[in-house]
């Protein structure tokens, strides 16, 4: 987390090697991920962008298909066509299956991008504003699945998120950028301090503890 041009996308592509950093290394699995096989990084290492709309026609089923390249040499076998279904189903897009993808909602389209991450079965998920655009009851929805997929699926899931609030519902460990870096990081509790998010927003908050957990309110700036 953290305001807006901080640098919380170019870390992100710095890491899933889309940009070269201009210092320092990233490392995965103790290799320097620039000298790794575009495959076996492909198939370590998800990532889904900000959500974009779509002019072209291609189906759903055949956008999460494209995250199988990894893994496809000469024609799609039955066992990606069995994850590629598994998948669908557990993201509740069996029936969008035949939907051209220019035809969906942002959410469904959301889902769609994840789901053609998961596709490529990575240990690690990154994804850029994911709940971006979305309304309330699609951005809980997407936050639920990704809760899952570090909880259940033992996942590394990394995110890019403007809304505290939901920062501070869902993750396990937070990174405040400011001030040219990592500010503070650590527990939701120990980094969404009233202290902290002046510092880094510029802007008074008052949190509160709700039988939901904790919600920052903005006061004044």
């Amino acid at each position: 987390v953290g305001p807006n041009g901080i640098g919380k996308s170019t870390l992100v592509k710095c890491l899933t090697n889309i940009y070269k950093p201009d210092n320092g290394v990233v490392y995965l699995d103790g290799k320097d991920i620039l000298t790794m096989d575009a495959r076996k990084l492909a198939k370590n290492l998800g990532y889904v962008p900000q959500i974009q709309s779509n002019s072209f026609s291609v189906n759903v089923y055949e956008v999460v298909l494209l995250g199988r390249r990894p893994y496809i040499k000469w024609k799609v076998s039955c066992k990606d066509e069995e994850i590629i279904e598994s998948i669908l189903e557990r993201l509740s897009l069996t029936h969008l299956a035949e939907r051209p993808i220019n035809t969906l909602s942002g959410g469904e389209r959301q889902k769609v991008a994840i789901a053609r991450a998961l596709a490529q079965e990575p240990s690690t998920l990154f994804l850029d504003e994911p709940t971006s655009n979305l309304d309330i009851n699609h951005q809980l929805e997407v936050m639920k699945i990704l809760y899952e997929l570090a909880h259940n699926d033992h996942k590394a899931v990394v995110i890019v998120i403007h809304d505290l609030n939901l920062a501070a519902k869902f993750s396990d460990y937070v990174f405040l950028m400011g001030h040219g870096g990592i500010y503070a990081a650590g527990k939701p509790e120990e980094v969404f301090t009233t202290a902290n998010i002046q510092e880094i927003y510029d802007i008074e908050v008052e949190i509160i503890q709700t039988t939901h957990g904790s919600y920052i309110i903005p006061i004044s700036s």
